[in-house]
């Protein structure tokens, strides 16, 4: 199935940000485009506000004047739906309410072709409810743009219940020939992105709210340490928390209210405080003028130990063997069968994080999980408070002489990056054990859509079949509430044959 023509119209149904970013997608593809709002005058307000976006990529050098000039002459402001009626492809980008979007699509579908596609671009709402009163559902398709559509390159093509393959193959080969990146996914809560996503915040939230450690230490670990471009506090501050606490409450309820996707108190009492983020001028963060940034917590200067014994190959942390002895700190091997640890001199164990309480283990330091130890510029430790001083010390003095900045935490079971890793693997292989989308384009939504470092299934296979499967059985013991559970795609693919090196 082709794309649409580039000569047929493409109606965009609602003016606002969305809408015009849609609307100048298409425009610029090439095709005509009509674009109507209910609100009477917005839509030409919206096409002048294209226009002046044109004038600056042609400033900019990304378009010459005679493409913008056609460009324009293209764009059609509508006064009334009746406007649209040979669109070959219209895209709803109205409020998120399923009422009004049920009655918009009932209207437009006494009007368009027979042949005319109907695309919704709601990233909460049932793509099955929205078409649900149509007399022909088969032609209904969601098209989730992510914001700023002109500039982010994901699209997912989501098929409700009723969607013919042909349709969503159709706007799948329509969004790639407008330059995006479109990966198709059946109409679950959340479809990709917001479902899988919400561990990032969801698991920082938590080890905020039970251990007490701040926001900007929390930010730092994920950023410095897993690699993401962004913490979730400083992420949800930029979307709004308001924003970010609907689409979690969303997901939440449509899945009956799952502990994997349980809201956050914390962030629940800052949208009531209207503390809403940078919109507001405060939310996680004061963003009032001249307001200091809080820095995150760094572990004062300790001395490297002069040796450490590897029992085992340390996983996936296996490269600290070389950094080590590059750092000139000896390294003695033994091959033993009772884990994967580094024993410092003071006795004390230095373990990777493994779901599990240092407490229960006495003199333990877990170190956290990185994507890239090397590159890494932070690492975060845990203890007990009752560990030995020394132990604590060598730990730390042992990452310090690597090059790292050394984060010391309570005794927080999973640690920060190691859980939210290991969370975001485990609905990324829900979601392709349910058929929501295939794993390559689980990988591709997370990097495109919420710029991950890397795909959350694609980590997995870097990190061994074993590795979320046991930490996640830890956890689940240490925190029994079910929001660790394993699903039942991760236990597949743990016992599924083994791949090649993924590294």
């Amino acid at each position: 199935m082709s794309a649409i023509d580039t000569s047929r119209t493409v109606a965009v149904v609602g003016a606002g940000t969305m809408g015009q970013g849609i609307a100048q997608v298409a425009l610029v593809a090439g095709h005509p485009v009509r674009l109507y709002d209910a609100v009477a005058g917005r839509a030409g307000e919206a096409a002048d506000a294209i226009g002046a976006r044109l004038d600056r990529l042609v400033e900019k050098g990304r378009m010459d004047a005679g493409e913008r000039d056609a460009a324009r002459a293209r764009l059609v402001p509508a006064a009334d739906l009746a406007e649209l009626a040979d669109a070959a492809l219209v895209v709803e980008a109205v409020l998120e309410q399923l009422a009004v979007k049920q009655e918009l699509f009932a209207e437009l579908e006494k009007i368009v072709a027979d042949d005319c596609l109907l695309a919704t671009n709601t990233s909460s709402l049932s793509v099955t409810a929205v078409a649900g009163a149509l007399r022909a559902p088969g032609r209904f398709v969601g098209l989730h743009f992510f914001n700023p559509a002109p500039l982010l390159p994901l699209v997912e093509v989501v098929s409700g219940h009723a969607t013919d393959e042909e349709t969503a193959t159709r706007a799948w080969a329509t969004a790639a020939a407008w330059g995006k990146t479109p990966v198709r996914c059946a109409d679950l809560p959340g479809f990709i992105v917001n479902r899988i996503a919400r561990p990032f915040y969801a698991e920082a939230f938590a080890v905020h709210e039970e251990h007490g450690i701040d926001p900007a230490t929390i930010d730092a670990i994920l950023r410095e340490s897993g690699g993401f471009a962004m913490g979730p506090f400083e992420l949800t501050d930029l979307i709004g928390q308001d924003v970010n606490e609907a689409v979690t409450r969303s997901v939440w309820e449509s899945f009956f209210h799952s502990p994997k996707f349980q809201p956050s108190l914390a962030q629940r009492r800052l949208v009531e405080s209207r503390r809403l983020g940078r919109k507001s001028g405060h939310g996680w963060f004061s963003y009032a003028e001249g307001a200091a940034q809080p820095a995150p917590a760094d572990a004062g200067p300790e001395d490297a130990p002069e040796y450490v014994v590897a029992e085992g190959d340390l996983g996936p942390a296996a490269e600290l063997i070389g950094m080590i002895r590059e750092a000139g700190i000896t390294v003695r091997q033994e091959d033993e069968d009772t884990g994967t640890r580094l024993i410092l001199p003071s006795g004390g164990q230095l373990v990777l994080a493994d779901g599990q309480i240092a407490a229960e283990f006495g003199d333990v330091v877990y170190f956290d999980l990185a994507l890239d130890y090397r590159t890494a510029g932070r690492i975060a430790l845990s203890a007990a408070a009752d560990v030995q001083q020394d132990t604590l010390a060598q730990a730390t003095g042992l990452f310090q002489a690597l090059g790292k900045r050394v984060s010391v935490l309570p005794d927080v079971p999973g640690m920060i990056v190691a859980r939210t890793v290991a969370m975001l693997g485990d609905l990324a292989l829900d979601a392709v054990a349910r058929r929501v989308a295939s794993a390559e384009d689980i990988d591709t939504a997370m990097r495109l859509g919420v710029n991950y470092p890397m795909g959350p299934v694609e980590w997995n296979e870097r990190l061994g079949r074993d590795w979320a499967w046991e930490l996640l059985a830890n956890l689940h013991q240490s925190v029994p509430t079910g929001r660790y559970a394993r699903t039942l795609g991760l236990h597949q693919w743990s016992y599924g044959s083994p791949t090649e090196d993924a590294s």
